[in-house]
């Protein structure tokens, strides 16, 4: 009776013990996936399946559970130093923009997929760039992201990941380049705006010669373009206007010396 009783007392004093661990063990067995999240869930070190989101159990200590965030993931291309292809240094970085696909495959076969992108973007960079003169690079700039997104993309195909979008941010050049550049573009724009005023200059004096053969073979339209310029003038004192020789005059002048030309 004695034994019975001292077995059943450990019973119970143990009991409150054993259910507290059988609820430790009940806790630590459920997972939560949020919904922009997948488990990738390893039993005794092996893979063993992908969880979706959503509430999960795992076995304690046998299953282990890893979260992949599925959504898009933007890393920054540190700024790096290029020798373009007529051997002019730049400095040039860039965002990349890639979502996991797979993520069995991102997390076996990948140590860390965020860290390769980030250096084979590097990598990449520092090819295409290098492989294009200063103007290829500086008008260029979409079709170089497009490259680089190119080379990633097929070198990440085995990764469980996809490859959005790979953009140049910002490309630097030293600076007596830069004043050159300003340079030739002042002088650009300087060439281009006396081609324009030559070309207006030729357009005005043709449609002047056609004006004047126009008023020569009509009478008084000498005498009505005068007065439109000298009312053109305003009525300021500060403008004088002094005829020397009227312009009726000046017409008889020229009718005179057309009549002797045809005698």
């Amino acid at each position: 009776m004695d034994l019975l009783g001292i077995m059943l007392a450990l019973i119970f004093g143990f009991l409150p013990i054993l259910l507290i661990i059988i609820l430790v063990l009940l806790a630590s067995s459920i997972r939560i996936i949020n919904q922009w999240e997948t488990g990738v869930r390893f039993r005794l070190g092996r893979y063993h399946d992908t969880l979706q989101p959503g509430l999960r159990l795992a076995i304690p200590v046998l299953d282990t559970i890893r979260k992949i965030d599925m959504r898009i993931v933007t890393i920054d291309i540190p700024r790096q130093q290029v020798i373009t292809k007529d051997n002019v240094p730049v400095a040039i970085n860039g965002v990349v923009y890639f979502k996991v696909v797979d993520a069995q495959i991102a997390v076996v076969k990948i140590q860390d997929f965020e860290y390769a992108v980030s250096q084979y973007a590097q990598t990449a960079l520092r090819d295409v760039a290098g492989s294009m003169t200063l103007d290829q690079v500086l008008s260029e700039r979409e079709s170089i992201g497009k490259d680089i997104e190119q080379i990633v993309e097929k070198a990440s195909a085995n990764w469980g990941l996809e490859i959005t979008e790979i953009k140049l941010q910002d490309i630097d050049m030293p600076e007596d380049l830069k004043r050159i550049m300003s340079r030739q573009a002042s002088s650009e724009r300087e060439k281009r705006a006396n081609i324009i005023k030559s070309e207006g200059d030729a357009i005005a004096a043709v449609n002047l010669a056609k004006a004047a053969q126009v008023m020569a073979k009509t009478p008084g339209a000498m005498q009505l373009r005068t007065l439109q310029t000298l009312d053109g003038l305003g009525p300021s004192p500060s403008n004088t206007v002094i005829m020397a020789i009227p312009v009726d005059i000046l017409e008889l002048a020229q009718n005179l010396s057309k009549k002797f030309a045809k005698k």
